[in-house]
């Protein structure tokens, strides 16, 4: 009886203890459950492990908490989302900040992620210093180029072997019809030459990374072909590039399937690689002008917006499985609706809601579309 009496104590007590946890224990219990989950699930990455590899853009704060389980469970590679620009990475000619940079390829070697490196050459975001002289006069032609060279040295120099591939130069073509480049500094003071030497220093610097030009609109017929001159003059001028970066900052407007597949089609016939480098899927049509927000617009997701959203998702990953061949990494721009850059372009404060991934990074409809297709039965490419 004094046994069975120190037994039921024992399980009273036990009971006890565990009823009295704190809140912060069985927070920490209900996470593990949670993340164990996760990483047991299969995610993007893993359906398309016989397609292309599926990438995601990333702040340095995206790598913690989360965000940082969500990417590893769906994602195969990173993009730096902005801490790879010269503006922030080489913000004066004689200092170079790092800090964000590294910690993104750091969380890329740890994890065993493949790393794109975004951009050596663009019009924004350049940092003032690679135009000017110390008495406020434009360089010289040599004078940049000799600029241009240290910065792709040093930043290219500093990850070559953990950075696979590189958009060299970006968005160069002009968006206005009757103009083939666009007005820039790189181009008043160096001419096309520009873009040409940026893939040959970027080469110099890491033999082994792919280059890529990338721009938006890429699919739009009228800027499409002048990306295709652009792409057409390198190649004919033995200017090691690599491939072609579609931004797929696309709406559930457009492009069609149709446009896009030609483009795809006009890419791939100069024999280089494509990716798509910065998927979103917008649910308004699109803005190149930035604007305030009017009176008594609205930016609620309803389930029609929804929809029309997971129907150009399941469009656009129909045809990206049908061009497995050319297409050789597709990348979300941002992680989830939490953020993304779209809240803040081109309307300030204006909530859009363009991944994969709702603001508590879970799976949105269009998540199915994407993921849970049928391996065979696929359309043939036209």
């Amino acid at each position: 009886m004094k046994l069975l009496k120190s037994v039921s104590l024992f399980v009273i007590a036990s009971l006890l203890l565990g009823s009295c946890k704190s809140n912060s224990e069985k927070n920490e219990e209900t996470a593990s459950v949670e993340t164990s989950s996760l990483a047991s699930e299969k995610g993007l990455k893993d359906y398309y492990a016989d397609y292309f590899p599926i990438g995601v853009a990333v702040s340095p704060r995206s790598l913690e908490g989360e965000s940082a389980e969500l990417i590893r469970a769906e994602f195969n590679s990173l993009t730096a989302e902005n801490v790879m620009k010269m503006g922030v990475i080489h913000p004066e000619m004689d200092r170079f900040n790092w800090g964000p940079a590294d910690a993104i390829a750091n969380f890329a070697k740890e994890n065993n992620l493949k790393l794109r490196g975004h951009n050596l050459v663009w019009h924004q975001q350049a940092g003032p210093w690679i135009f000017t002289t110390e008495d406020g006069k434009t360089v010289g032609k040599e004078e940049l180029y000799q600029r241009m060279k240290a910065h792709i040295d040093s930043v290219v120099g500093r990850y070559k072997g953990t950075i696979y591939a590189w958009d060299v130069v970006n968005e160069a073509i002009s968006d206005k019809p009757d103009e083939f480049l666009r007005k820039s500094e790189w181009l008043d003071i160096a001419g096309e030459e520009f873009i040409m030497k940026a893939f040959e220093y970027a080469h110099e610097a890491d033999p082994d990374a792919k280059l890529y030009y990338n721009d938006y609109n890429a699919i739009i017929p009228e800027k499409r072909d002048r990306i295709y001159k652009l792409l057409k003059m390198l190649i004919d001028n033995d200017v090691p590039i690599d491939g072609v970066g579609i931004q797929g900052h696309w709406s559930i407007f457009s492009p069609t399937e149709t446009e896009l597949r030609e483009a795809m089609d006009l890419y791939a016939s100069l024999g280089l690689d494509i990716q798509i480098t910065e998927l979103d899927v917008s649910l308004y049509q699109w803005e190149k002008e930035r604007r305030e927000l009017r009176q008594g617009e609205s930016d609620e997701f309803t389930p029609e917006l929804e929809a029309r959203q997971k129907e150009k998702y399941d469009m656009f990953f129909r045809v990206f499985r049908d061009y497995k061949d050319q297409l050789t990494g597709v990348t979300f721009w941002n992680v989830s609706d939490r953020y993304s850059w779209l809240d803040h372009y081109p309307v300030e404060g204006r909530k859009n809601y363009p991944l994969l991934f709702d603001e508590d990074y879970k799976r949105k409809s269009a998540y199915d579309a994407v993921a849970h297709f049928e391996d065979t039965n696929e359309t043939e490419k036209q």
